[in-house]
């Protein structure tokens, strides 16, 4: 999916050069400009790169009536400018689409980003029909995405000019995290995490509406929400867990037979008596630096213990984006093991799949307390 659309000014989204019409600049286009407010009402954000001074981008976000989550103008190579979009909004080059009407500047970022999905202003119309354009479900969050980035590059000035720890900051904020059981109306959002994840995604696959529906009507499985909040405004729903808290793939306490073959089989691994096992963890990456990941494991690790379990275990994919969730999983006192006899079938299937580590964490170690910022729906999942 296409996360985010950087586009060109000159002849892209004005009718003609800003430079050259100082007393009068040129109109936005209005075919891009509808494109530009149909992609964002699907959540898809939208960003400027373009030689120009950095009043072009302002009098664009006028013209168009779009405020852009990330402006870059200047007189460096758009490639460059194209890279510190992506560093401010967090975004993998196969997430970003760029739009120029110059083919020298399309070539040009091509060749230093060849990920990049590269398109010309008469490309889009057509190109907003796409599939990696057309997200099958939009929720409220997706709606509110732009809105969002706004107030993530608000809290990211403020952090600059703020003086003490990240954790003192995090109450000047007034951050407020939630973790509790997720509900059914919480189905669409989760699968649209499964869909959007990559650098927070132990998974690294899709899991559909049908399959997190069939993970809440079971008695071995929990799914954990986690909802972020501060005095910015509110993300709403910005990760979640599975945890297999009894042994999966029979039936019990009261799941019939057909019940338990609803559950996608790389969720069903049937762990120790005394390990709880978490073979989903996501999490967006506007949660990132803001105590949610950290939050999230501390209160994981406190309720398996609580309820008994020595340990906590969970399969993760080994791929490029997922590294920050492997250092924040290690941060948080996990540690890789070496799939032993009878480890649960995703660690047998690696070979023939993407390659999967065990992360372990043993509960008689000291846990990290949860964050004063954090709060649970319940006493425990």
């Amino acid at each position: 999916m296409i996360k985010c659309v950087i586009w060109d000014l000159d002849n892209t989204l004005l009718t003609g050069v800003y430079l050259e019409s100082p007393d009068q600049p040129p109109a936005a286009d209005p075919v891009l400009a509808g494109v530009v407010a149909e992609l964002s009402g699907r959540g898809i954000l939208q960003a400027i790169a373009s030689r120009n001074p950095p009043e072009a981008g302002r009098y664009a976000q006028q013209a168009t009536g779009h405020d852009f989550a990330a402006v870059q103008c200047g007189w460096g190579a758009k490639s460059a400018s194209v890279a510190a979009i992506m560093t401010e909004l967090d975004l993998t080059a196969d997430a970003v689409a760029f739009v120029d009407d110059d083919a020298l500047e399309r070539a040009e970022v091509s060749f230093a980003q060849p990920a990049i999905l590269v398109l010309a202003p008469q490309d889009m119309t057509d190109a907003a029909t796409w599939p990696q354009f057309s997200p099958a479900v939009v929720t409220e969050e997706a709606r509110r995405r732009g809105e969002l980035y706004l107030q993530r590059r608000a809290r990211q000035e403020e952090a600059q000019a703020f003086g003490g720890s990240r954790d003192d900051f995090l109450r000047y904020l007034r951050t407020r995290v939630v973790i509790g059981q997720a509900a059914s109306a919480d189905v669409p959002r989760l699968h649209e995490l499964s869909v959007r994840t990559h650098q927070f995604n132990s998974a690294g696959t899709e899991v559909s509406e049908a399959d997190f529906a069939a993970l809440l009507g079971s008695p071995s499985h929990r799914v954990i929400t986690v909802r972020l909040s501060d005095r910015f405004g509110d993300d709403g729903l910005v990760g979640a867990c599975v945890l297999v808290t009894a042994a999966a793939g029979e039936p019990g306490d009261g799941a019939t037979v057909t019940e338990q073959a609803a559950i996608p089989a790389r969720m069903g691994t049937r762990p120790d008596p005394d390990a709880w096992d978490m073979p989903l963890l996501m999490m967006s990456c506007r949660a990132m630096g803001r105590g949610v990941i950290e939050a999230l494991l501390a209160w994981v690790c406190r309720a398996a213990r609580a309820s008994g379990a020595s340990q906590v275990r969970m399969p993760c994919v080994i791929n490029s984006p997922n590294v920050p969730l492997r250092i924040a999983l290690t941060g948080a006192g996990f540690r890789a093991s070496t799939p032993a006899q009878g480890e649960p079938a995703a660690t047998r299937e690696a070979a023939t799949g993407p390659r999967t580590a065990w992360y372990v964490r043993r509960l008689d170690e000291s846990l990290s307390p949860l964050p004063d910022w954090a709060h649970s729906a319940q006493e425990s999942p």
